[in-house]
């Protein structure tokens, strides 16, 4: 291993964030593997990194399960079947002070001595792990946590007396299913959890817990592992458990890993015990609350380094004593044990002729004992195991078919399906080998599909035996038919006879789930006669309620406040949406019809408010020909318009006709056609949901924040989204369509032709960098050669005689943030300089003036000349705008009949202007129109 890698042993107690520092960790690095004391906590960790990586990189490993996507980059795993030497960048082993555990610890010890990434390794645990951590592994780093929420001690309760979101710790099956069934029969019902069910159960479980279907969890010591839990108080009801060997007290380190479960992230927790349980003394109940432990001085350590040469030479290396004072050699463990006794029958001793046959017998002595029926049954499945591999290669596919088609039936009470489940660990343990049996995939899919039925039907059992869906007053009243009281509060929580049974959100009732069908079927009969009257109670407050109180969502719903009560619908018309109100049948038709036509009048009147002047023009009977047909398309564009769209159409309007659009607010800009009313930010949102609506989009996209000049293009967003968001696509930005042409007016006072540099007021307006302005002139049909020069410094005096910027400032800004997106020079007096043809380009324009020269400093800078893109074939406009003096080109045929106009001549051999026509677009022109009809 790389000697830089880091070490790090992350210390606290429970509830302090430890395993999700570990994932948050792991992902932070290509590849990663980490280790867990427990199958169903591997089971939650994996499906979390899934979660937020997907499945195709992350795999999971233990005794029983085997996930392995071909690109896997992270492994989840017990710490058991963790994979060694694969060369991870990271790796972590969680709950390490289980290196002290009896049973274990050896295998703990295993992975703190020799396991380690190549770029981090963690190691989280309990603080009692520092010095042990410390003296084994030298450079280590420490990391303290502290617990997020407080855990306090509350005495002994009784079960009957126990606060909700309880959990019940018991240290064996007996004491388990004992406490279930005064739950169920005192509080209506609990959950349980025990390490020897499935995930699969296991998960059912708690989630019947975590749902709130039931408030009481009822088990063992399996939740002190990491399981995330909504638990508020734990209680013991016994305080000594079975190791094993033989009846012990729990430790104080142990109690408090089970306590801490109580209370998770901030919110604090309790602990207590309960039942026969004595009372804890008041030392070891300080020490839990501030988990104060002895450190741990042993850890269990098993020899890793073994002899296959003979069976007892391996046994020898198994059993090799300790070399350091931190470390205990180990108990004899199951798999030792096996190994002895299988390794003295003489004729099994005689079949292990080499030491791959060692190998493979000490393989099959690590099949865990699931079944725990006896020593001498083990270690008899264990011999024919061995047997099946070394003479055939594999376990026969018909024995293991028989093995189990006797276990796959789903009848029984628990404790049949309890001992089931375990006998298929046992086949799903040997289908994960590689190499055991034939086909692989197959076994591993058969033994997986037994495991998942009889989980779930032990799941079925444990619920039916245990949880009452209702506490026993309110069933018993149920079945009696008694007439029950059913009241609704002011934040919609529905109760019968003070019981929850649901919440009604807007005019729509949403029963609580924990109720079995016949249950729910009365329970919703009886909440009716309440929820009669309050639907029409709601209907008349939201018939009366001013259009302050309504709102639209992006996604095309219709809000009341924090309540959902309806959606937008797409009518004939994008302008005219329809209504559908979420309201349930029992309401009655009368509700729904009020509810609906509430709605209604508030998106009618909203479209009437923020599309006025699009309206406007719509009714204007006034309009008529060209005019009229050009302002129907303004309508279907919701009141903007790119120009290159209809080019011809603009050309045909005379001035007439465009004066009378103009006075509905029209603005014939260079690029777009637009009503700068409607640039505003309302308009621009329900302009987008309503475009999405009509289109039948299943995502609505959402408006630019208000108040951007520019915003970045992305992919994958409707044809006509930027347009309707008031942009236009530039390059890798799309800039606010007013600015735009606020942009053209300044650039037609340039030398297109010949090339000219950006001024301080262009960067200004668009609020970009210099780069980022070359990028959108580029995309506005201009070329752009970038070049380098020394930066002269100007003078003070042209500084003070400098004027601000225009528009950098002072510009006034629409409603929202949004700048006005014509200032009134814009369209009534323009500086004298080029006109705007029909097409809406630019003629040529002076040259800028010559800026000072600045610092000695290499500046860059850019140089602009127009270089519009042509589609194939289509020929070159020699008419584009190209600075002062038109571009040159050859004379031709203009119009019917007509002749082009000599390209070529000079600026000063244009005709005179009162023989060039009248270009309706030109303020100045406009304005000059008007003092002849003054005259």
């Amino acid at each position: 291993m790389a000697t830089e890698a880091r070490v790090t042993a992350v210390l606290g107690p429970t509830n302090t964030g430890k395993t999700h520092y570990a994932i948050e960790r792991m992902l932070a690095h290509r590849t990663g593997v980490i280790g867990l004391p427990l199958r169903l906590l591997a089971r939650e960790v994996y499906d979390r990194i899934v979660a937020l990586r997907g499945p195709s990189v992350v795999a999971l490993v233990t005794g029983e399960e085997r996930i392995l996507p071909e690109r896997t980059q992270y492994w989840v795993c017990t710490v058991e079947a963790m994979p060694v030497g694969i060369g991870a960048d990271f790796l972590a082993v969680d709950e390490i002070q289980l290196c002290a555990d009896p049973e274990r610890g050896h295998v703990f010890t295993d992975r703190l001595l020799n396991a380690r990434g190549l770029h981090e390794t963690l190691f989280l645990g309990a603080e009692t792990m520092r010095g042990a951590i410390a003296g084994l592994v030298p450079g280590a780093q420490f990391m303290r946590r502290e617990r997020f929420s407080e855990l306090t001690y509350t005495g002994s309760k009784k079960i009957s007396r126990m606060p909700p979101r309880a959990a019940i710790v018991g240290f064996s099956v007996d004491t388990v299913y004992a406490n279930a069934e005064l739950i169920r029969r005192q509080k209506g019902g609990c959950a349980v959890v025990m390490g020897a069910l499935s995930p699969r159960t296991r998960n059912a479980q708690v989630e019947l817990y975590q749902n709130g279907d039931v408030d009481y969890l009822v088990a063992t010591d399996a939740i002190g592992m990491g399981l995330n839990l909504d638990v508020r108080h734990v209680a013991f009801s016994s305080l000594t458990k079975f190791d094993g060997r033989r009846m012990r007290p729990l430790a104080p380190n142990e109690l408090a890993q089970i306590a801490g479960r109580a209370g998770r992230h901030t919110q604090s927790g309790t602990f207590g015990v309960t039942g026969e349980a004595p009372a804890l003394d008041p030392e070891v109940a300080e020490a839990i609350t501030e988990n104060r432990f002895a450190p741990i001085r042993k850890l269990q350590w098993r020899n890793a380094r073994l002899d296959f040469g003979t069976p007892e030479r391996l046994i020898a290396a198994l059993e090799t004593p300790a070399s350091n004072d931190w470390l205990a050699r180990a108990r004899e463990a199951d798999d030792l044990h096996a190994l002895k006794v299988l390794s003295a029958d003489p004729e099994l001793r005689a079949r292990l002729r080499a030491p791959a046959d060692v190998r493979l017998l000490w393989d099959v002595c690590r099949i865990p004992d699931f079944r725990g029926i006896s020593a001498a049954e083990h270690t008899g499945m264990l011999e024919r195991i061995f047997g099946f591999i070394q003479d055939q290669g594999r376990v026969p596919d018909d024995w293991l078919a028989g093995q189990v088609r006797r276990i796959d039936r789903t009848e029984g009470d628990i404790d049949t399906l309890s001992k089931r489940l375990a006998y298929i660990r046992t086949w799903t343990y040997v289908a994960q080998r590689t190499g055991w049996v034939a086909d692989e995939a197959h076994w591993r899919g058969v033994t997986r599909a037994v495991e998942d039925r009889l989980s779930d039907a032990l799941h079925g059992a444990l619920t039916q035996r245990f949880v009452d869906r209702r506490t026993s007053v309110l069933l018993r009243r149920l079945k009696q038919k008694e007439s029950l009281v059913a009241e609704v509060n002011d934040k919609g929580e529905v109760t019968v006879e003070g019981e929850f049974i649901g919440r009604l959100e807007g005019f729509r009732f949403r029963q609580d789930a924990s109720s079995s069908p016949d249950e729910a079927k009365m329970l919703r009969q009886t909440a009716l006669a309440a929820l009669g009257p309050e639907f029409s109670l709601r209907a008349d407050r939201l018939y009366n309620a001013p259009d302050t109180e309504l709102d639209f969502t992006e996604q095309g719903g219709l809000m009341w406040g924090e309540l959902a009560v309806g959606k937008l619908v797409a009518g004939a018309d994008p302008l005219k949406p329809t209504v559908a109100a979420f309201v349930d049948d029992e309401a009655g038709s009368d509700v729904a019809e009020k509810v609906r036509r509430r709605l209604q009048h508030f998106i009618d009147r909203k479209i009437a408010t923020l599309f006025e002047p699009l309206l406007t023009l719509q009714r204007d009977e006034a309009l008529s020909g060209l005019a009229r047909g050009f302002g129907f398309r303004m309508v279907e564009a919701m009141g903007i318009l790119p120009r290159d769209r209809v080019a011809q159409e603009v050309k045909d309007l005379d001035q007439d006709a465009r004066s009378a659009l103009r006075k509905h607010g029209l603005r014939f800009g260079q690029y777009t056609i637009f009503m700068p009313l409607l640039l505003k930010p309302a308009p621009t949102r329900l302009r987008l949901v309503l475009f999405s609506l009509f289109k039948g989009l299943d995502e609505f996209p959402e408006s630019p924040p208000p108040g951007l000049v520019t915003i970045p293009v992305v992919d994958g967003l409707p044809e006509d989204y930027h347009a309707l968001s008031g942009y236009r696509t530039a390059g890798a930005r799309a800039i606010r369509i007013d600015m735009l042409e606020r942009l053209a007016d300044m650039l037609r006072a340039e030398d297109s032709r010949g090339g000219f540099e950006a001024k301080a007021d262009m960067l200004s307006i668009t609020g970009m960098t210099l780069e980022q302005f070359a990028d959108l002139m580029q995309g506005l049909g201009y070329q752009a050669e970038r070049g380098e020069r020394p930066k002269v410094k100007p003078a003070p005096e042209a500084l003070a005689e400098t004027p601000p910027a225009e528009g950098a400032v002072t510009e006034p800004e629409l409603e929202g943030g949004t700048q006005d997106p014509a200032p009134q020079q814009s369209e009534q007096a323009k500086p004298a300089g080029p006109d705007v043809d029909e097409d809406g380009a630019a003629q040529q324009a002076a040259p800028a003036g010559e800026v000072s020269e600045a610092p000695p400093e290499i500046e860059v800078y850019y140089t602009f000349a127009w270089a519009p893109r042509r589609k194939p074939g289509q020929r070159p406009r020699g008419d584009r705008p190209q600075g002062k003096g038109k571009p040159r080109g050859k004379p031709g045929p203009k119009g019917k009949g007509g002749a082009r106009p000599d390209k070529t001549q000079s600026f000063e051999s244009r005709p005179p202007r009162k023989e060039k026509p009248i270009d309706p677009d030109n303020p100045f022109a406009a304005a000059l129109m008007g003092l002849k009809d003054k005259k």
